[in-house]
């Protein structure tokens, strides 16, 4: 029995609840998970895992072991890491879930810099608005919009989304150009709706201007679960968009979107960094972090803490 992959398997499983989703983000076969964990225990003399037909369970024991499995894995990887000026170098495989808009239009044009420093480190991005089970999926880490209902994750704010309200000048020579958001509440006016993953709902955007406030729901056609699908209803003119400002330069640019109601104020979406709570935050990682957070400083600081 090799004691690391053991120790490896054993910490998987504890983190999926599943020797099957173990042996999947592992790569291994499960009668090899299986095997490496029943060879650890039996090496212990006590038991990790308490096991049943529908789910895993930790033992006390196991929990206790767990902790000071999870510290000496990370430590064997910073003094592997630290060895020599090569070995310094950050690599591996990172496994990110960031939204459809932000990876296309902000962080994949950004990364031939990050690669040209960084040439070890291979990512394989997921591009979605969903949400992701970040122990169960393996994945290093997530950047998302909005506030984090899961507490349980470790979370880093990276920047704040300026919105604005925008449509296609097709829309508005259909529809007519609305001088209050209370009109878009009117039987003639159709917003684009987006079905947030965390609730899967249509939620009503809060507006501002001096002490007069609104929430603005309104009413849709075509509602999405997609960043740039949504963006390309708007563009298409299916009605009425609620956009971070990057998303919409370009286009409010070339004349395919106007903005609407720039006398009202719409509190900035709050971008979030999250990785799982008890995973070691390797040296490939924590550049990833810094560079992500540089990157997006640039496009949407956090409001009242960036001087460009």
């Amino acid at each position: 029995m090799d004691r690391i992959d053991a120790m490896q398997a054993f910490a998987r499983v504890v983190e999926t609840g599943s020797f099957t989703k173990a042996a999947e983000t592992l790569r291994m076969s499960k009668t090899s998970v299986t095997q490496l964990v029943q060879q650890l225990e039996a090496r212990l003399r006590v038991k990790l895992l308490n096991r049943t037909t529908r789910k895993v369970n930790v033992t006390a024991d196991g929990a206790a072991y767990y902790e000071r499995v999870v510290r000496l894995l990370a430590d064997m990887d910073d003094a592997e890491t630290s060895l020599s000026n090569a070995s310094a170098a950050p690599r591996g495989r990172l496994r990110v879930d960031v939204p459809s808009p932000l990876a296309r239009m902000i962080l994949i044009p950004a990364l031939p810099a990050f690669h040209a420093q960084y040439p070890d480190i291979q990512l394989d991005m997921g591009v979605s608005d969903r949400r992701v089970d970040l122990i169960g999926e393996n994945v290093d880490c997530v950047v998302r919009g909005g506030e984090l209902t899961d507490q349980s994750l470790m979370a880093r704010r990276v920047g704040d989304l300026q919105l604005g309200v925008y449509a296609a000048p097709s829309y508005l020579e259909r529809a007519g150009t609305p001088s209050h958001p209370q009109a878009l509440q009117d039987s003639h006016h159709r917003i684009v709706g987006f079905h947030w993953a965390r609730t899967g709902k249509v939620v009503p955007y809060a507006m501002q201007r001096d002490a007069e406030s609104i929430k603005v729901q309104g009413r849709y056609l075509l509602a999405v679960d997609d960043g740039n699908a949504y963006l390309a209803a708007g563009l298409a003119g299916m009605g009425v968009l609620w956009l971070p400002d990057y998303m919409a330069k370009a286009h409010c640019e070339r004349g395919e979107l106007i903005r609407l109601f720039e006398d009202w104020r719409l509190d900035p979406m709050p971008l979030y960094l999250a990785f799982p709570p008890n995973r070691h935050v390797s040296r490939k990682l924590r550049v990833f972090i810094d560079w992500v957070v540089d990157v997006i400083a640039r496009h949407a600081p956090i409001a009242g803490r960036y001087d460009p």
